[in-house]
This record gives structure tokens, C-alpha cells and sequence, in this order.
């Protein structure tokens, strides 16, 4: 995974870290799409972001849903630290 990917990702972790201090509901290690994708159904607010954040990656298949998967395997984590 190249660095500004890398940037980019933590940064997404941050944002999601503050929004959980405000509203609770998200893990340091959760980016925003796998939250919205797993709490899409909980209330409109977390729809509303999982339909918008998809439509900004338009050219991905249920960007939302591919974060998720991708938290679940831990493909985030470096090698070392993957337990699949």
C-alpha cells in the first residue's frame, strides 16, 4: 500500500474517531465507509453517508460494502499484524 494511501486512510480514521466522540458508535480502526456500511441501517443519518460516500466512488462495486470486507479480513493491517 503506497504512503498517501496510507495518509489517506488514517486521515479517514480520524474523522471517524471525532465523529464517535461526538455521537459514539466507531472504533479508532474504522474508516468511515465500513462504518456507514455496517450502521447503514441503524438510522437515516448513517444511510444518508453510506448512499452519498458510494456515489462519490462511483466507479467501485458498493464502495461501502468493500471497506467493510476489507476491515473484517484486516487487509488494512500490515502483514505482520493479519491474523487471515
Amino acid at each position: 500500500m503506497n504512503r498517501i494511501l496510507q495518509l489517506l486512510i488514517a486521515l479517514d480514521q480520524m474523522v471517524n474517531v471525532v465523529i464517535s466522540l461526538a455521537i459514539g458508535g466507531g472504533w479508532a480502526d474504522e474508516t468511515i465507509s465500513a462504518r456507514a456500511y455496517r450502521t447503514k441501517g441503524v438510522n437515516k443519518y448513517w444511510l444518508i453517508t453510506y448512499k452519498t460516500i458510494n456515489h462519490i466512488f462511483f466507479w467501485q462495486i458498493d464502495h461501502c460494502e468493500q471497506a467493510y470486507e476489507s476491515e473484517k479480513n484486516q487487509k488494512q493491517l500490515p502483514p505482520r499484524y493479519r491474523t487471515n
